[in-house]
């Protein structure tokens, strides 16, 4: 049962970032691309940006912030991730960035906030 509750909650926070970042001037190129290092939720661009996107989303605040869900070892796999994407889409010469949407849902489903972390590599 919790484990359909998260696929719920994943599956409409990544349709409220998708919103967000169209609303944002974004255009989506992709969701939940997938590749043996894991999936990418989101991957857009914006002023001639290709923009990978992870997308964290709570129902409350038990297990923390959902930005503090995107750790070291994600964004690894991330980075692997894009790669993977620019080598079969024949993407080159382009900026990158890996970015995280932070979403903290209110009880009747609806977005309380939503943050757009960028470059989230340093």
């Amino acid at each position: 049962m919790q484990q359909s509750t998260n696929k719920q909650t994943g599956k409409l926070g990544e349709d409220l970032a998708a919103h967000y970042l169209k609303k944002n001037g974004y255009t989506i190129l992709h969701r939940n691309y997938a590749t043996r290092y894991g999936e990418l939720d989101i991957v857009a661009t914006k002023n001639n940006k290709v923009c990978f996107i992870e997308v964290k989303t709570r129902s409350n605040l038990l297990k923390g912030k959902p930005h503090e869900a995107v750790t070291y070892r994600k964004i690894q796999h991330l980075k692997f991730a894009a790669e993977i994407y620019l080598l079969k889409n024949k993407i080159k010469d382009c900026k990158l960035s890996l970015d995280s949407i932070s979403i903290i849902l209110n009880p009747d489903n609806t977005a309380l906030e939503i943050k757009l972390f960028e470059n989230v590599i340093t």
